[in-house]
């Protein structure tokens, strides 16, 4: 197994990194609610994307589910952290289930956001990934008249009724740069087309992201403790890797391979915004006892953002 030879071995902690206010918020909203109500408690998908998390509450007696007809009637129901569609709303609503809303209050503010401007009369074009469920979720607050866009190529086969009649949000947890050259490309074809009042990509994924820019030119490796589904983890990743770093991502300490560290003097280390400190120091105590002698908390932004919790918890 390779081992660190050296004595000058070390890990560079990125600052911030790990847990944002909506995630925050969102796990304590299903334990308060199994507290309150007891188990099960259902939760319309993954409450946020991270496998010991889910796995957590699992245990706890937390049930997750991808579809309403999974859940008995009279029970109690948390949409996830990723928001939902109205549809699924108001058969949620129908159905009387009792109804909590953890949907991050940074992702509500896009859903407003794509409801006015389509009241407006304004087509939308969103940018993000096809299938992830906040993108889902927020094409889902309107009937009609949205276009989804995942890269500048998707931009150019646009086929918009009225150019003057445009506007566009984004998902909150894109690479802020990929994100950046999609905008100038539909500004490009679109002159008129319509700014959201404030960058849809939230501050928890911008502060990461500037975090691994500064953080990784200081190193000869970077690993990302985040899940495979999570987005904002997966373009912390491609953040070093864009800039020339070799980057990996795991789940769990067990996950690091040895033969990563052959050679390498100093690892970065982030963690995406639904990846908990635990997490973060497992792998730590797994690169120790692969040889790293000691670890460098590096200098960023601190975040003391909070939100509130819904009524009834």
């Amino acid at each position: 197994m390779p081992e660190f030879s050296f004595t000058d071995s070390e890990i560079l902690l990125a600052q911030p990194r790990g847990f944002c206010a909506g995630v925050d918020r969102a796990i304590e909203i299903v334990e308060r609610a199994l507290a309150r109500f007891g188990a099960p408690i259902y939760v319309r998908h993954e409450i946020v994307h991270n496998t010991a998390v889910v796995d957590e509450l699992r245990r706890k007696g937390a049930i997750f589910v991808e579809s309403l007809d999974q859940i008995p009637a009279d029970s109690t129901l948390i949409f996830s952290a990723h928001g939902v569609s109205k549809k699924i709303q108001k058969e949620a609503e129908r159905r009387g289930l009792r109804i909590f809303d953890a949907t991050c209050p940074l992702v509500k503010k896009v859903h407003v956001e794509i409801a006015k401007m389509r009241a407006d009369g304004d087509e939308i074009v969103m940018i993000g990934h096809q299938g992830h469920p906040e993108v889902e979720g927020t094409m889902g607050q309107v009937q009609d008249g949205v276009y989804l866009v995942e890269d500048v190529r998707d931009v150019a086969a646009l086929n918009i009724a009225d150019p003057k009649k445009l506007a566009y949000v984004t998902q909150t947890t894109l690479s802020v740069d990929d994100t950046s050259q999609i905008i100038s490309a539909l500004k490009k074809r679109f002159p008129s087309i319509r700014a959201p009042k404030k960058q849809d990509i939230c501050y928890a994924t911008q502060n990461r992201q500037d975090a691994v820019k500064l953080m990784a030119p200081l190193c000869d490796m970077v690993i990302v403790v985040g899940s495979p589904n999570s987005s904002n983890s997966n373009r912390l990743r491609e953040v070093a890797e864009k800039r020339g770093i070799p980057a990996y991502q795991v789940d769990a300490p067990e996950q690091i391979d040895p033969n990563w560290l052959a050679g390498k003097r100093r690892i970065g280390l982030t963690a995406g915004a639904s990846a908990p400190e635990a997490l973060v120091q497992a792998v730590i105590q797994r690169l120790r006892e692969l040889g790293v002698k000691r670890v460098r908390p590096l200098r960023g932004i601190e975040e003391n953002m909070s939100f509130p919790l819904p009524r009834g918890l």
